[in-house]
């Protein structure tokens, strides 16, 4: 239960503001069809966000030591400075409409989200919890808890929302599980 409560709030406060969410309103603004975007983003983190909690789960398995411990605070430490960097959406003229509200959104959040901060994360709480399959869950419901809102509301919602203050909160949230980390690996902390 902590994997899938922790991951959900993790990537939620992670994706405020993130290019994801910047491509989700742009998609609900371009196809005005809220509820097909809404299915691409759910079927594209999901196929994503597996992966990535797969590769950090089985990382973790192979690579079980106190050294990979580290590494893995670290990174969430290295995600708390990441997140203070504000995101901007590249190239969202290339979102083709060809395909439908449904198909574009898919190829383009899955794409989009390679490399991102919310996948680095789900590779690190694979890593940390283990468990692939309720850190997909969490991550997802995280993702859709963020993004869903910005399909039905658009460019309000972005207006409304204390972006900055969020990304801070979240970065405060990963530099807290990071240093928590390296105190339990050190022994510190139970």
């Amino acid at each position: 239960m902590e994997s899938l409560v922790t991951s959900t709030a993790v990537v939620a406060l992670a994706e405020i503001g993130d290019k994801t969410q910047l491509l989700a309103i742009v998609l609900a603004t371009r196809f005005k069809r809220p509820w097909p975007v809404v299915a691409g983003i759910l079927v594209a983190t999901l196929a994503n966000h597996f992966l990535a909690a797969l590769v950090g789960s089985e990382a973790a398995f192979l690579l079980d030591s106190v050294w990979f411990r580290y590494l893995i605070a670290l990174s969430f430490i290295g995600m708390a400075i990441w997140t203070l960097v504000p995101d901007k959406l590249d190239d969202v003229g290339n979102t083709s409409a060809r395909y439908g509200a449904f198909l574009t959104t898919l190829v383009a959040f899955f794409l989009v989200e390679m490399g991102d901060k919310t996948q680095i994360a789900t590779v690190a709480l694979g890593a940390q919890f283990h468990d692939a399959v309720m850190v997909t869950i969490g991550t997802t419901a995280g993702m859709m808890i963020a993004n869903v809102p910005a399909v039905f509301l658009g460019n309000g919602l972005v207006q409304r929302v204390p972006v900055d203050i969020v990304r801070k909160i979240a970065a405060l949230l990963f530099f807290i599980i990071g240093l928590w980390l390296l105190l339990q690996t050190a022994g510190v902390a139970g």
